[in-house]
């Protein structure tokens, strides 16, 4: 019972962790530093990647909580849950495609894809950190 109890933690965490090295990344990527950017934007997709995992593994043990928030915050945390959920499913593809072209070497097709990737990718990462905060820490029984 204690790692489900965890894991929202771990997985608040894990997305700080990515918004960090997406941001690194990007600023890196500015300044034409293509190895720093490599070596940051793999990094956030394999901490996202242990997110991803982690958070699976905690949806399967564990009850999913109910947002305890009342008035006004309500439809506001519904609002950015459900702007999260969708756009967590969607990004997936999106940024393997991403990390495939640049993999690859097709760098005009990567920043093409990367445009709608990182912005989308970051959103995800910062409202997985709202969510667990509304949740978990601010909201609570």
């Amino acid at each position: 019972m204690f790692l489900s109890e965890a894991l929202p933690h771990l997985n608040a965490v894990l997305n700080a962790i990515a918004a960090c090295f997406l941001t690194a990344g990007y600023y890196f990527v500015r300044r034409r530093d293509f190895v720093r950017h490599r070596a940051c934007m793999i990094s956030a997709a394999t901490v996202s990647g242990l997110f991803l995992v982690s958070y699976v593994a905690h949806r399967f043990n564990a009850p999913i909580f109910e947002f305890l928030g009342q008035g006004w915050i309500r439809p506001v945390y519904y609002t950015l849950l459900i702007s999260h959920v969708t756009l967590s499913v969607a990004i997936v593809p999106l940024v393997a495609l991403t990390l495939w072209r640049a993999l690859k070497g097709r760098f005009e097709l990567h920043r093409k894809v990367a445009r709608w990737a990182w912005p989308a990718w970051m959103y995800v990462s910062i409202t997985g950190i709202a969510v667990y905060l509304m949740l978990y820490q601010i909201y609570t029984a």
